[in-house]
């Protein structure tokens, strides 16, 4: 396994994040999620591969999927300071205001069964609380050790740089990891977004790095339980099919040429692009493995282009955009 700080902190994590959104109560979010059994061998395997870095929600399954995460952790004896946990803010009543992260942050410790997260993303852009409101209270967790470090999830970059020039005219705890929508098949935020990362030297955790499976097969539609129910991942990728399976194929044609998967040449990417660990959403263990493989596989410079070259732009996937005229904040997709 490779490890990398996250942001300008001391924290380290492997290069693979495994997402727990796989993780909880089937039925109660998606029907394709693992139950407890399922799901700890899965981060137990991940555990023996060197992955440290897990990534949940307090929405994910109703909240078993922390408590899925925790519980597997404590009965594999896992000292607490050997992970890193982030967990997220949002989707919930209050959004980002005071009230509703004060409120949030302990229910996620409590069915984490730890009292501090490592960091604490805000999983969309709040319209509706003030921008010093909710930094502020983020800062107060650091303060207090709930959190040792602080996130953003899928938004527009000026509603990042805003957030952050906030933090800092105050002193206050800046981001330092930026969870986005990006895969060779949704590119967008290489527009603005991700140079203000760059710029701010804030770690890229993107979720979605093989497009909800359609990076790692050469037919676009396939009769997994996930794929024939997830909706979200419908309306994320099929719209723009005609189009994104001729990137597909360059993927299968670069994998041939190595003699590996397509889900390494689709991973193998993004750490070439500078991410620094991307989102692995696996319900079988054998997909660690593949991860952890693609670590080897290092891709040439004219590799990135042609893999890139076909690409088109695509409607924005991921931030939340606000409807005035309603009142209303309407989600594009959510993960």
């Amino acid at each position: 396994m490779q490890y990398a700080k996250l942001g300008k902190t001391d924290i380290e994590v492997s290069k693979i994040c495994i997402g727990a959104m796989s993780f909880g109560q089937p039925g109660t979010m998606h029907d394709w999620t693992l139950d407890y059994p399922e799901s700890e061998k899965v981060i137990r395997h991940a555990l023996n591969l060197g992955i440290n870095f897990f990534d949940t929600a307090n929405v994910y399954s109703k909240g078993t999927s922390e408590e899925f995460l925790g519980r597997a952790l404590k009965e594999n004896n896992i000292a607490r300071d050997q992970v890193v946990i982030a967990s997220k803010v949002y989707f919930n009543e209050g959004r980002l205001s005071k009230d509703a992260i004060n409120r949030e942050i302990d229910g996620t410790l409590r069915r984490l069964g730890t009292d501090y997260l490592d960091l604490y993303i805000i999983h969309r852009f709040d319209y509706q609380t003030p921008i010093e409101e909710t930094m502020s209270a983020l800062n107060d967790l650091v303060v207090a050790g709930k959190v040792r470090a602080i996130g953003a999830s899928a938004m527009y970059g000026y509603q990042f740089y805003n957030m952050q020039q906030v933090a800092k005219d105050h002193g206050w705890a800046q981001f330092q990891t930026m969870e986005n929508h990006y895969n060779l098949l949704y590119r967008e935020d290489e527009r603005e977004l991700i140079p203000i990362c760059q710029q701010m030297d804030v770690s890229l955790m993107p979720y979605s790095p093989l497009a909800a499976g359609h990076l790692s097969r050469r037919t676009w539609q396939t009769n997994t339980l996930r794929s024939k129910t997830d909706r979200v991942a419908m309306g994320k990728y099929d719209r723009t099919e005609a189009e994104d399976i001729k990137i597909v194929k360059r993927v299968g044609e670069l994998a041939d040429r190595y003699d590996v998967t397509m889900s390494q040449i689709a991973l193998a990417w993004q750490w070439a692009k500078g991410v620094t660990a991307p989102i692995i959403g696996s319900t079988k263990a054998k997909h660690l493995d593949d991860a952890v493989a693609a670590l080897s596989v290092k891709l040439t410079n004219d590799d990135v282009k042609y893999l890139e070259e076909m690409y088109i732009p695509h409607p924005i996937v991921g931030a939340v955009a606000e409807n005035p005229a309603a009142g209303t904040v309407l989600v594009d997709e959510k993960k």
